[in-house]
């Protein structure tokens, strides 16, 4: 699947949903808790018990920087992106007002 900043995708086999924000140019293969993510949320639901939580408002990103999503829908994880973890970015520190 293609992804472009601010397409809506869904899972069939989570209640997790997520906004891309940053995507990679090329085919990625994305899965939440094993099943697929798509825009319809279609697709079967995973055989695999799903491990850990996605949480609402959290950004998940690849190492590289490739790719980003925005949790908009929590649930349970874990997210993949061509079979690699995207893991929660952490906040960025507000400058400081010396």
């Amino acid at each position: 699947m293609e992804l472009k900043p601010g397409l809506k995708l869904k899972s069939a086999g989570t209640t997790a949903e997520f906004i891309v924000i940053r995507a990679s140019a090329g085919d990625v293969d994305l899965t939440c808790a094993g099943a697929p993510l798509n825009a319809d949320g279609s697709g079967t639901a995973p055989a695999a018990e799903a491990t850990g939580e996605l949480l609402v408002g959290k950004r998940y990103g690849d190492d590289e920087g490739t790719v980003e999503l925005l949790c908009v829908c929590g649930g349970p994880g874990p997210l993949l992106l061509n079979g690699r973890t995207l893991t929660a970015k952490a906040a960025k520190a507000l400058p400081s007002s010396d």
